[in-house]
């Protein structure tokens, strides 16, 4: 099996990963899973398409993961290792989405507006 790359997205994270064959190794910026995700949560977030379809065990992982905080990172992640898995069997398509693994959040940031705090909240009206 050559090396397969996907995408995936969310807010402003994106992750760029290359799968290969190989023990499970998950290595995200030159670090290991649990030293860049030290939350146990977060793991599990990443690990779930991997899971579903147990092959955990079965692929090594390259990621080069850039912006967004650290739960946008691992949604990002998980998109991006479900659409791997998708180009490597084709038949866990449905599985993957049943599951919501495959629809990108497309929620992002409201930018803010001028003569207001935030994006929609207003300053304090005074009527005197």
């Amino acid at each position: 099996m050559e090396v397969i790359n996907a995408l995936g997205r969310r807010k402003s994270a994106v992750a760029r990963i290359y799968v290969s064959e190989g023990t499970g190794k998950i290595t995200i910026n030159k670090k290991d899973i649990t030293e860049y995700f030290p939350s146990a949560i977060l793991q599990y977030v990443v690990k779930q398409p991997l899971n579903l379809l147990e092959v955990a065990e079965k692929y090594d992982i390259k990621v080069n993961l850039d912006g967004g905080g650290f739960t946008g990172q691992s949604q990002a992640l998980r998109l991006a290792i479900a659409r791997a898995l998708v180009k490597i069997n084709a038949e866990d398509k449905k599985k993957l989405k049943d599951q919501g693994f495959l629809t990108r959040d497309s929620r992002e940031v409201e930018r803010k507006k001028p003569g207001q705090p935030k994006a929609r909240r207003r300053f304090q009206f005074s009527k005197r």
